[in-house]
């Protein structure tokens, strides 16, 4: 498949509750990243099921393409935004009735021959995007640069006299 409609079936997969649909998508010794794994994840299944978690609290989710996804040789680029709402847990977070609107980016290193061929699997991806804006966003931690990030900061061991100087 051309990395255009393996970026698309890429994106199409986080929402989708096939349990395998990372499957067709990957290399079998797929590298997964973000910042909510405490390590990389290897292999579809594992993906497939870090995507499952994601949608166990978010049923709506769904990932689009938010600008062109440029490929050079065998790294491609995935500009993408996140839109869901949370009501269902989502691991042990309660449900909050909020919506999402996340952007992020997934970097991947393709096993295939790259831009414009047909042949090419996910070998390596990493997902960039603000944890603490999507905990903003679910009402987790305050907005930043109000009093309450200043007090979350100084309960951190920031310290008054480092946010003065803000």
């Amino acid at each position: 498949m051309t990395v255009e409609e393996l970026s698309d079936a890429w994106l199409a997969a986080w929402s989708d509750p096939v349990e395998d649909a990372f499957a067709p998508l990957c290399a079998p010794t797929v590298h997964y990243q973000d910042p909510q794994t405490q390590a990389p994840l290897r292999g579809a299944v594992a993906l497939g099921d870090h995507a499952a978690l994601l949608r166990s609290g978010l049923p709506d989710v769904r990932l689009e393409a938010a600008g062109a996804r440029p490929c050079v040789e065998r790294f491609l680029a995935v500009p993408w935004r996140l839109r869901g709402t949370h009501t269902q847990f989502l691991a042990e977070l309660p449900p909050s009735g909020r919506s999402i609107a996340l952007h992020g980016l997934f970097y991947c290193e393709l096993d295939g021959p790259g831009a414009g061929a047909a042949g090419n699997r996910m070998l390596r991806v990493r997902a960039f995007f603000d944890l603490y804006d999507a905990g903003v966003q679910l009402g987790l931690l305050p907005r930043r640069g109000t009093l309450s990030e200043r007090a979350l900061l100084v309960l951190r061991g920031f310290g008054v006299g480092r946010l003065r100087a803000r």
